[in-house]
């Protein structure tokens, strides 16, 4: 069992929060917790980035940006992409393929996380026993239970864990939202709308082969089953695999979806609905390319809204330069050509339209197609995580843990509910569905399990 942190002794004095006391095991490894470090006003944050090979690179780049930020430590279980990140990157950053050695490392601060969606909250998890702080990508999950316990661990180590859903920290959007929730812009919403048509063309086969050299396959399979290596499985096309993915819903839906639920201002949904399936490919794709989901709330004073959601993997027509009518905001100078990627927000006086291909502005038309209101400006969703690192003010957090989850729980209650073929109610006291033992045994990912020793603990 490694000592206790050797704590300088000038970090000793300004330290007066420390992190709950205790054992943690991680995968086989225990150490103790560490005490919490308060930052001065040069102290230097040291963050480790764990997965290289797509999001990651933006991790890198987010981070190195930041006024005295050290990239002090990369994690990858494919050495050829740790080995040739580690070349582009500048200082004396250390290199790890197994995560549980890197938490080990006392001098790290936060540790952001650009895996596999399969790996997120139990990396998470165990980056907040070891007392890091913590970035996380979207999903913050795989599925709905393994967020709630993610949620629980932030809270019981005192960790500042923020969600990768970026639009969060876009100021245009943060103008938008207000004036959504407080009527000003198109009266009392009873309807948001988030849009994902993204042209993607078939994966096709691919068979079973060896593991490539340098490739940790049994560490990126983690707490999945493991299974033959495919191409298939790994870089990128995993997001189309269930035990490792959630769909282009939780792939790029999830922003869609956030952006949606923050404007209406509400939390679990009451009833989900959604249908689809997987068209026109036959290839090794599980996860549907087509899905339609509906969304209701029902309100405290009797009133209900709702929010529709729809994945398209095949854009026709043009379809980004529709313009008016119930398309509105996939007008080409939100979307682009190929893409269209949003959200619209409904009200008596008008329409809201924001979109991702231009993911820092809005519109506003009235019922006759006037504009009447626009915003654009953008925000630094790395820079508030290190800001927040440092403060220590979780309220500050532009998209904290609590949030993720929230937003990630639409994802996993319409995979759900399309898997299963029938709409769910949802009881969001208990945050279980009524009624339906099969559909709680899929939000706790009951249908893959858990692979030891990659378990997400009953006890946080």
């Amino acid at each position: 069992m490694p000592d206790e942190p050797d704590v300088k002794r000038r970090d000793f004095l300004k330290a007066t929060v420390t992190t709950t006391a205790g054992l943690a095991a991680l995968g086989g490894i225990t150490w103790i917790t560490r005490s919490e470090r308060v930052f001065g006003a040069n102290d230097r944050v040291r963050v480790a980035v764990c997965g290289l090979h797509g999001r990651g690179k933006d991790h890198l780049g987010g981070f190195s940006r930041q006024s005295n930020v050290e990239i002090a430590a990369l994690c990858d279980v494919d050495e050829g992409v740790l080995n040739k990140t580690r070349g582009e990157v500048s200082g004396e950053a250390k290199t790890f393929v197994d995560v549980r050695k890197l938490l080990e490392d006392k001098s790290i601060d936060a540790i952001s996380i650009a895996t596999p969606n399969h790996w997120h909250s139990l990396m998470a998890i165990w980056a907040c026993q070891a007392g890091k702080d913590v970035y996380v990508e979207k999903p913050c999950s795989h599925n709905f239970w393994e967020g709630r316990q993610l949620v629980r661990a932030a809270a019981k180590y005192n960790r500042i864990v923020q969600h990768g859903t970026q639009l969060r920290s876009s100021a245009a959007m943060q103008d938008a939202v207000k004036g959504i929730r407080d009527g000003g812009l198109i009266g009392d919403v009873y309807m948001a709308r988030g849009i994902c048509f993204k042209k993607r063309d078939t994966i096709g086969h691919t068979a079973a082969e060896a593991v490539p050299s340098g490739v940790n396959y049994d560490l990126w399979t983690g707490p999945a089953p493991l299974k033959p290596f495919t191409r298939n499985r790994f870089h990128y096309n995993w997001h189309w695999i269930w035990d490792t993915g959630n769909g282009d819903l939780g792939n790029q839906g999830i922003h869609q979806v956030d952006v949606a639920r923050w404007g209406l201002g509400l939390k679990f949904p009451t009833r989900i609905s959604a249908v689809g399936g997987h068209f026109m490919f036959d290839d090794d794709q599980e996860t549907p390319n087509t899905l339609s989901c509906a969304f209701e709330f029902d309100l405290p004073n009797g009133k209900r809204k709702m929010m529709e959601f729809e994945v398209r993997h095949w854009t026709t027509n043009n379809e980004a330069d529709i313009g008016r009518g119930d398309l509105v905001a996939t007008k080409k100078r939100f979307f682009g050509h190929k893409n269209a990627i949003g959200n619209i927000f409904y009200g008596p006086d008008g329409y809201l339209a924001a979109g991702d291909e231009d993911a820092d502005s809005y519109e506003v038309w009235d019922h006759d197609g006037k504009s009447r209101a626009h915003g654009h400006a953008g925000g630094d969703h790395f820079a508030n995580f290190i800001e927040c690192v440092r403060s220590r003010k979780q309220e500050e957090l532009h998209a904290p843990i609590e949030e993720g989850h929230i937003s990630c729980a639409f994802v996993h209650l319409a995979n759900a509910s399309y898997r299963l073929g029938r709409s769910l109610r949802f009881d969001p006291e208990t945050e279980k569905v009524i009624g339906d033992d099969e559909a709680n045994n899929l939000l706790r990912d009951g249908d893959r399990g858990y692979r030891a020793p990659f378990v997400v603990p009953e006890e946080v």
